[in-house]
């Protein structure tokens, strides 16, 4: 089907087509305004009442070639009127800005879908970039799009038109125009989806509140793009659609990113036990917005911030801060956790509180900055010098990284240990309704310190194997303490063979123990015993959810277990994969949590491998399990 807006009806307001789902995907250059169209539908969504996931994709680059394939940004998100766990697999709709964002994204659009173009950007320059050798709208090669709804307007012109019409606007401002297209498609696809504009005004207003020129060119665009819907002839077949709400527990909700989420949680993990947050961080893609927000809350919150001239400093500045009696706290990603490996050791050696928290992406080395991965897994568990063990949680969705960061920092207070926090760029980047926690409902955990009189430095809680944390001032609690090995009890340094042995096993003993401290694993959906458990960890939850539903509700014997705590796992793990017949592990790596589990559990268990840059689909995980079960039964 290939339609034109030149023949057509007048869509009926009224007759609005209802949808459980929709996926669209943005698509154009770097500079385009991607991202900030996406995420602005994501809000006007949102307030709709409707649940939604999101993907942002873009460059590392900071300004990527402009009109060629590398340099495509794209936004994907899907509302949904029932709870949703991925920004979905095949697109309802694409919007491509430009050639380069057709050729990329074209075959991730369902048949039948909406295709919207700017065709005002489908000139030669352009189409060469992106590398065709004819222009996809023209008439001669109309069967190449046949299979699409396709809008094909000429959006560049319709923006120029509208900035133009604007009075009392300089010449300079009208050859900018085009830089409003983000909002004058917004507009477009806020009204053929049903979302409302007036957060997106209100947006542009606070946002361009001193640039009155910018913020009346994004205003007329959004206005001229939703009127566009409202009242032009679009092709029949081309039908706007609604959503309905979702239904969700009662509560305050907004929409955050996973590092947002994070943030907050390691705020309020510190506060709940009367210590100062004290962030100290090394700008690093994808963990810097976790940076930026606690940096925003600001010492009116209780939080200090600390942006260190490199990721060593950074991570000695947080140990730093524990050994006064805050709690230290830090950011990063694959490259920055090498180089804070050292620091690592340190805090294991001097057994102080630390909460570091790992945004993975694809590596090695600067790797794929902006492109999500799972494959700092055994570095978090190894990836030190000596036996330093240290725990490892992560994180599942964007909006679990408040409770993993509140977890981790109880556990590091509780333990007098570094904990790892492992997130990636998808959960970081990516957004989803977030029910505010209360404070209040917080277990409140508040330290009490008092005199260090007659108490031994590395004397230990015969329950947790913690030391006392003595920090400077408290009476008595004068100490020594740094990297060499103290002796056991009085922490002075020592040489002593039998000593270190001793000193050694104490903390491979703490860090095991937790394993008592921490909930027994469950199984997330299925059966807890049958043909194949589906094992994820992190940012695979979605996914793997998804398909095994599907699955369940065919009536296959598939389970989904899903690990929070990686390091120690749950002790009742290996009795609980025991009791399937096979057990699968989808991960984003080469297998590296499938490597732990055969060695800890000695289960011939399997991994199902993805190291593309991107998340799984949920198709991907469906095909995996099917070619299981065949298996099985072959």
């Amino acid at each position: 089907m290939n339609f034109q807006t030149s023949a057509g009806t007048a869509p009926d307001e009224g007759r609005r087509l209802r949808r459980e789902a929709v996926v669209i995907r943005f698509a154009g250059d770097s500079g385009d305004g991607i991202q900030a169209a996406g995420s602005q539908f994501g809000i006007e969504a949102a307030l709709a009442g409707n649940d939604l996931s999101t993907y942002p994709d873009y460059p590392s680059e900071i300004r990527a070639p402009a009109g060629t394939t590398y340099g495509v940004s794209s936004f994907q998100i899907q509302i949904a009127s029932q709870e949703i766990h991925t920004p979905g697999d095949k697109l309802d709709c694409l919007v491509a800005f430009n050639p380069a964002a057709l050729k990329v994204h074209l075959g991730d659009l369902k048949p039948g879908g909406v295709l919207i173009v700017d065709a005002g950007a489908f000139k030669a320059a352009g189409l060469k970039k992106a590398g065709y050798e004819h222009d996809p709208l023209s008439e001669d090669h109309a069967d190449e799009l046949a299979d699409y709804r396709l809008l094909n307007v000429d959006i560049s012109t319709l923006t120029r038109e509208t900035v133009s019409a604007i009075p009392d606007i300089d010449v300079s401002s009208k050859k900018d125009a085009l830089k409003a297209r983000n909002m004058w498609v917004l507009g477009l696809v806020l009204w053929l989806y049903g979302r409302e504009k007036g957060a997106t005004l209100e947006w542009i207003n606070k946002k361009f509140g001193t640039k009155p020129i910018v913020r009346a060119v994004n205003s007329a665009a959004i206005e001229a793009g939703y009127a566009f819907g409202a009242t032009a002839l679009l092709p029949s077949g081309l039908e706007p659609v609604t959503i309905e709400p979702a239904k969700a527990a009662p509560g305050l909700y907004r929409t955050a990113t996973g590092a947002e989420t994070t943030a907050y949680g390691l705020a309020a993990g510190a506060l709940k036990q009367g210590l100062l947050p004290v962030y100290c961080s090394y700008p690093i893609t994808p963990a810097t917005t976790m940076l930026h927000t606690l940096a925003r809350l600001g010492e009116e919150a209780g939080i200090r911030t600390f942006q260190a001239e490199d990721e060593i400093a950074a991570i000695c500045a947080a140990i730093g801060a524990s050994y006064a009696g805050g709690l230290g706290m830090t950011g990063t990603s694959g490259p920055g956790m090498a180089l804070k490996s050292e620091g690592f050791g340190l805090a294991v050696a001097a057994e102080l509180p630390l909460v570091i928290v790992n945004v993975q992406r694809g590596g090695p080395s600067t790797g794929l900055p902006t492109k999500v991965e799972q494959s700092d897994l055994l570095q978090a568990v190894a990836g030190r010098h000596g036996d330093a063990p240290m725990p490892v949680i992560a994180m599942r969705s964007p909006s679990e990284g408040f409770d993993i960061a509140v977890e981790a920092a109880r556990i590091a207070v509780k333990y007098m240990t570094p904990v790892i926090v492992l997130s990636d760029g998808y959960i970081a980047n990516a957004a989803e309704p977030w029910k505010i926690p209360s404070l209040t409902d917080l277990p409140d955990r508040r330290l009490q310190r008092g005199d260090a009189h007659g108490i031994q430095p590395f004397a230990r809680d015969p329950d947790t194997l913690a030391r006392p944390w003595i920090v400077p001032g408290m009476a008595g609690g004068v100490h020594r303490l740094g990297g060499l090995e103290r002796q056991d009890g009085s922490g002075e340094v020592s040489y002593d063979a039998k000593n270190h042995e001793r000193m050694t096993e104490l903390r491979m003993r703490k860090i095991d123990g937790i394993a008592e401290d921490i909930p027994l694993q469950e199984v997330e959906l299925g059966a807890e015993t049958g043909d194949i458990a589906v094992l994820g960890w992190g940012s695979t939850y979605g996914a793997i959810t998804d398909a095994v539903e599907k699955l369940v509700a065919e009536g296959l014997s598939v389970s989904h277990i899903h690990l929070r705590y990686i390091h120690p796992f749950p002790r009742n793990l290996p009795e609980l994969l025991k009791g399937f017949k096979k057990v699968i592990v989808p991960e984003l790596n080469t297998g590296q949590l499938t490597m732990l589990l055969r060695a800890k559990t000695l289960l011939p268990v399997e991994a199902v491998t993805k190291v593309a840059g991107r998340p799984f689909q949920i198709g991907e995980v469906e095909t995996a399990i099917r070619a299981a079960l065949s298996e099985m039964s072959s």
